[in-house]
């Protein structure tokens, strides 16, 4: 990380692009749900010819597994609570 890339400033897009993420997310709503959708998707892809590829595989994992570290981040928090913190951070 460069210097510049560590102020005050910088810091606070990266915190609100987060925050504006979460509330999109937030917004289209069955995000608890994404890893089990993914698992289902990528399952039947499996099963395919395109599913033979290591690659894809590799990728399709790597997916489930961000998916689940997110649903897991916001599990402890109510829609509600994510949709308020993620405006108050918008509007820093």
């Amino acid at each position: 990380m460069t210097k510049e890339n560590q102020s005050p400033k910088d810091q606070n897009t990266v915190i609100t692009a987060v925050a504006q993420f979460l509330s999109t997310l937030w917004m289209e709503g069955e995000f608890r749900d994404q890893p089990a959708y993914l698992t289902e998707i990528f399952e039947e892809i499996l099963k395919t010819e395109i599913g033979d590829d290591l690659d894809l595989r590799t990728k399709m994992i790597s997916c489930i597994k961000t998916s689940k570290m997110l649903a897991k981040a916001l599990d402890p928090f109510t829609d509600q609570e994510i949709e308020k913190a993620s405006l108050k951070i918008r509007n820093i």
